[in-house]
C-alpha cells in the first residue's frame, strides 16, 4: 500500500469568501492560482453557493478542495483549503472571521451592516490570514489590531483638533522615554 506523504506546508488557505443569500459575491480573496480568472472564480463560487446554501452542515469536499462554511441571516461565510487540508484549521480561520466581525459590527452581521464597513472586512481578513498562511485565530487579537490600524488616519483627513491631540501624545511619549 503506498502512502502519500506530503511536505508540511503554512499555506493552508486557498480562499476567502462571503456571498449573499442569492449566491453572488460580497467578498472573494483568493491565494493561489487554483481559479486563476475571475469567470472560473464565479462558475466556482455559483457551484459552491448552490451545495450547501440549503444544507446544515458545515463542510464540504468540492472539487477536490476542502470548503468549511457558515450562515448567518443573509450571508454565507466560506473558507476553502485543499482536499488534505485540516478541517480544524480552516474552521479556526472562519470562526475568528465571523466572531471578528460580530464584535465589529455589534453583533449585527447581515449584509447592510458588512457592505457600510467593508474596510474593516478587508484589514480582518489580511490579519487572519496572508497569502494563504494563517496569521491568527484569536477575534480579540484581531478587532484589536483593525481598531489600531482604523486610527492610522492620514494627516490630510484628520481635523485640527485631531492633529494637535496626536502632537500631544507624541510629545507626552518622548518626554517620558
Amino acid at each position: 500500500m503506498d502512502t502519500l506523504i506530503l511536505e508540511p506546508s503554512l499555506y493552508t488557505v486557498k480562499a476567502v469568501l462571503i456571498m449573499d443569500n442569492d449566491g453572488e459575491r460580497l467578498y472573494a480573496k483568493y491565494y493561489d492560482e487554483t481559479y486563476p480568472t475571475v469567470k472560473e472564480q464565479k462558475a466556482f463560487e455559483k457551484n459552491i453557493f448552490n451545495k450547501t446554501h440549503r444544507t446544515d452542515s458545515e463542510i464540504a469536499l468540492l472539487e477536490g478542495l476542502t470548503v468549511v462554511y457558515k450562515s448567518n441571516i443573509d450571508l454565507y461565510f466560506y473558507v476553502i483549503g485543499s482536499s488534505h487540508e485540516n478541517e480544524l484549521m480552516l474552521m479556526s480561520v472562519l470562526n475568528c472571521l465571523f466572531d471578528s466581525l460580530s464584535q465589529m459590527l455589534r453583533k449585527n452581521v447581515e449584509k447592510r451592516a458588512l457592505l457600510e464597513n467593508m474596510e474593516a472586512l478587508f484589514l480582518a481578513v489580511d490579519e487572519i490570514v496572508d497569502g494563504g498562511v494563517i496569521l491568527e485565530s484569536d477575534p480579540q487579537q484581531v478587532v484589536h489590531r483593525v481598531a489600531l490600524r482604523g486610527d492610522d488616519v492620514p494627516l490630510t483627513e484628520q481635523t485640527v483638533a485631531q492633529v494637535i491631540q496626536s502632537a500631544k501624545e507624541q510629545i507626552k511619549w518622548s518626554l517620558l522615554r
